[in-house]
């Protein structure tokens, strides 16, 4: 079996090919604000080295947040098309549960810095099963407690994600696809554009 993982919702670009239950290509890397021009390059590279095309995937695994937005646009805008053109099915995955992937306690919360003393936060135990569902919380009134796993720094101790895509995508195998078209961004909260139009909205209404 091969698979295709993508994941763009980060500062922490990864691609890999997995041939067999094998990783045969891997790229994890901080690649700060330059997804859009480095995703289609790595993703060719990836191909080319483990042997293989798109149209010989059984599964593409795309990442659909929460995060960048921009950067979960890319890498989204490309694992669509190529479903799309191939008719490979695809597989919606939480950023949040592959940043607590490398986690070997029970309660790990994985923490993606949101701005303005806001975080997303999910909870996920060593087996990948849910603890706290992944949501938009205000880090101070969250009562979070656990195994803090996340690539940005806060003003307590955390864990650096070793993420581990095997286990990922093992927990994911059986997932039913979704149609290309409406694999969409899972934001947890509004754009800014949005966050804006719904104020000008409401200064409207009264």
């Amino acid at each position: 079996m091969k698979y295709l993982f993508i994941d763009s919702a980060t500062a922490n670009l990864v691609v890999a090919i997995v041939i067999d239950g094998k990783i045969v290509y891997l790229y994890d890397n901080n690649d700060g604000n330059d997804t859009s021009s480095k995703l289609m390059p790595i993703i060719e590279k990836a191909f080319n080295e483990s042997g293989i095309s798109p149209k010989d995937l059984n599964k593409i695994f795309a990442v659909t947040g929460p995060g960048s937005f921009t950067g979960i646009r890319v890498g989204l805008a490309v694992a669509k098309t190529m479903a799309w053109a191939t008719g490979v099915p695809v597989v919606p995955i939480s950023s949040l549960e592959v940043i607590a992937s490398s986690g070997k306690e029970d309660n790990n919360i994985a923490l993606i810095d949101a701005r303005r003393g806001y975080v997303y936060a999910g909870g996920y135990d060593k087996d990948l099963n849910v603890t706290f569902k992944d949501a938009h919380v205000f880090l101070n009134d969250s009562n979070l407690s656990g195994n803090f796993i996340s690539y940005d720094n806060f003003d307590f101790d955390t864990t650096k994600p070793n993420i581990d895509i095997l286990k990922v995508i093992k927990k994911h195998l059986n997932d039913a696809s979704v149609n290309p078209h409406e694999l969409n961004p899972n934001y947890l909260k509004l754009t800014e554009a949005e966050e804006n139009l719904k104020k000008k909205n409401g200064s409207k209404d009264k």
